[in-house]
């Protein structure tokens, strides 16, 4: 669990909160349903329209990396590595093939394969950097989905304030009407900004962030598995790939 961005989350809230009470303000004028329809439910539109059915799902399915991430255990895997890379030298390749079950992810078992049925070093390594790039690929455009959620959700509110000015202008003559109508139109750019500022950007920035640990991460099994299927030393993978991480 990762309890800074629970911390965050509710140091953000509780500083909005918190300020508004302390103006003297209530709750309540913040609760504005039409306000959130507008807001939420444009940005969603929004991504909707730009992703497709498959990055926006996989962008929903990436939120809860912010609160439980993937492992990322660099000096475990490297013990790992150079445990496989011993047994390598002592018992030939065919020896890592009992490991395979004992894999944690697909990712270090395709590895694991490669080097058991004899791949050469280079060929190993395309095949697994190939993999690299393309999972990349496939999760910065679904962290991309949160990215442009905070690049609409200001815009939506703005267009959610000027509806409610538009309301304030037409019933001018009606002063029972002025307040909701000042109402939608000032909580919705709160909405807009506090959403995209709160939220949807930092979830963003985090997920680029886990992203780029387990690329870093697989580019170190990658580099292992290679090492292993050329017959290296094993205390000299190990000295070369802790450069991967900070101990």
């Amino acid at each position: 669990m990762d309890r800074t961005s629970l911390i965050g989350l509710a140091l953000g809230l509780a500083a909005i909160i918190g300020g508004q009470l302390l103006e003297g303000g209530e709750l309540r004028s913040l609760v504005q349903v039409t306000a959130f329809a507008i807001v939420i439910g444009g940005t969603l539109g929004a991504v909707m329209l730009q992703s497709s059915p498959a990055v926006f799902m996989a962008g929903v399915r990436l939120l809860p990396w912010i609160f439980r991430p993937p492992a990322s255990e660099f000096r475990n895997t490297l013990d790992r590595l150079v445990l496989w890379g011993s047994t390598a030298r002592k018992g030939g390749l065919l020896a890592l093939e009992p490991m395979m079950r004992g894999a944690v992810d697909a990712y270090t078992r395709k590895g694991l394969q490669l080097v058991v049925d004899g791949a050469e070093p280079h060929v190993l390594r395309e095949a697994m950097q190939l993999e690299i790039d393309t999972w990349e690929d496939a999760q910065r455009q679904a962290a991309r989905v949160w990215g442009a959620a905070g690049g609409y959700a200001p815009t939506i509110g703005i267009i959610g304030a000027v509806m409610g000015l538009i309301q304030v202008m037409q019933n001018l003559s009606d002063p029972a009407r002025l307040g909701a109508g000042i109402a939608v139109a000032f909580v919705a750019t709160i909405y807009g900004v506090g959403s995209a500022n709160l939220f949807f950007l930092p979830v963003a920035s985090k997920l680029e962030a886990i992203i780029a640990r387990q690329v870093r991460l697989r580019e170190m099994i990658a580099d292992g598995m290679e090492a292993i299927a050329a017959g290296e030393n094993p205390r000299n993978i190990e000295l070369r790939l802790e450069g991967y991480f900070v101990q």
